[in-house]
């Protein structure tokens, strides 16, 4: 996803400690992610930023609707957002870590750009299957599926049932001949 200059945090001129931000996420940022099932929506982004002479911790709480399609039906879903994901940016010069959670920052660096964590923090907070709640899907639809599903019952295998009559008869008291 492409970084976009209005998610970006210039942190050199914030004294340590704790910082608060808003950010609005609207179409433009829809449009910035490329991305056909996400069709739009407005997210609203509180970042608490918590500066110390080694480490930023940003923690992100994320909240809205995302409009997107639904998986059954194809008609437009609007879907509530509640995500929160807490990103630690750690000054060095080494780049490599484990942890997806902590990103090497150049000591260097005046500013962070949020774009891609904002991105992440919805992917995670949406959930695998963009459906309706029952009922709520287009009935044109639904009246085709209907006709499509099939119920598909299995036969239970024969031994089965012979089991089933020892085991019932055992519990009864009746005692069986081997043949």
């Amino acid at each position: 996803m492409d970084a976009l200059q209005e998610h970006t945090i210039n942190f050199s001129g914030l004294s340590d400690g704790e910082h608060e931000f808003r950010f609005q996420l609207e179409q433009d940022f829809f449009d910035a992610a490329g991305e056909d099932d996400l069709e739009g929506g407005s997210l609203s982004v509180n970042v608490s930023l918590d500066k110390s002479p080694t480490l930023i911790v940003v923690n992100l709480h994320m909240t809205g609707p995302v409009a997107l399609r639904c998986d059954r039906c194809n008609g437009p879903l609007e879907l509530p957002v509640d995500g929160k994901q807490r990103q630690i940016f750690r000054f060095t010069t080494d780049e490599e870590y484990d942890d997806d959670e902590l990103v090497g920052l150049d000591p260097s660096e005046h500013s962070i750009n949020l774009t891609h964590y904002f991105y992440e923090c919805l992917r995670l907070a949406l959930p695998t299957r963009h459906v309706h709640t029952p009922g709520k899907c287009d009935p044109e639809v639904e009246q085709v599926l209907s006709k499509l599903i099939v119920e598909n019952e299995p036969h239970p295998d024969p031994r089965w049932e012979i089991l089933n009559e020892l085991k019932t008869s055992s519990a009864n008291g009746e005692k069986h001949k081997r043949p």
